[in-house]
């Protein structure tokens, strides 16, 4: 049987049905590429929420200055904000007509001011000691000024460790710069020179075992036990000395 179909009527519906086509596989990317940007600033936004999180303080004295919007805390000081920890003997907080808040961290010899975080999506912590911590909740920065130590632990693993006079640590692109100068000599650097231990990632990351089995299931895990000057923190769980 012949088709009463033309030659130009049957191309038009193929010309037709491949722009359809088309137009559908676009729409199908663009809703896919959507998704997925809005799957990413979740994720973004759920590690960042730090700087939006609500301050908790403990001490033994508060005094507040509703003028100045600014807090004073003596004694014991113990503050954390979403994954943040602060310790010190004495720290002021003040917060801008934006809600920004800013904190100046205030230790001892004995107890130096204390600073620990949690870093972008992964099983990390920084911390820091200095003998005043300066927190910008604005900038997401936090500076460790005088005697600074920076540590950074996967698990609970010591992984690097950077001591100088100044340390200046951004968390928005989770950078850092560290200065000498006469406030970072120790009886261990007289000097007061930059010292810096970084770990290679292989010996972070150990390899699976030969059978093939993953390194995550390994009966003997690799022993990851660091100088004994470089020993982690014994402030790592972040409640108390």
């Amino acid at each position: 049987m012949k088709s009463s179909l033309s030659p130009s009527f049957v191309l038009s519906c193929c010309a037709v049905s491949a722009r359809l086509t088309q137009r559908m596989q676009w729409l199908c990317r663009q809703g896919l590429v959507a998704c997925v940007g809005a799957v990413l600033a979740t994720a973004a936004l759920a590690e960042r929420a730090d700087r939006t999180q609500p301050m908790n303080a403990e001490a033994d004295a508060l005094r507040y200055d509703d003028a100045r919007q600014l807090s004073v805390f003596t004694g014991n000081v113990v503050i954390t904000k979403g994954t943040i920890v602060i310790r010190g003997d004495r720290v002021e907080v003040r917060q801008d007509a934006q809600g920004n808040q800013f904190g100046l961290v205030t230790g001892s010899p004995a107890n130096p001011a204390f600073f620990r975080q949690k870093r972008e999506g992964l099983d990390e912590h920084i911390e820091g000691t200095a003998d005043q911590i300066d927190y910008n909740g604005q900038a997401d920065q936090v500076k460790f000024i005088g005697s600074a130590v920076l540590r950074r632990y996967r698990g609970a693993v010591l992984g690097d460790e950077t001591a100088g006079g100044l340390i200046v640590y951004n968390n928005s692109n989770e950078t850092f710069s560290v200065d000498a100068g006469a406030s970072g000599r120790t009886a261990a650097n007289p000097s007061g020179r930059v010292r810096a231990m970084l770990t290679p990632a292989s010996a972070m990351n150990p390899p699976a075992a030969a059978t093939g089995q993953p390194a995550a299931t390994a009966t003997t895990p690799a022993p990851a036990t660091p100088p004994a000057r470089l020993a982690p923190s014994g402030r790592l769980d972040g409640v108390g000395r």
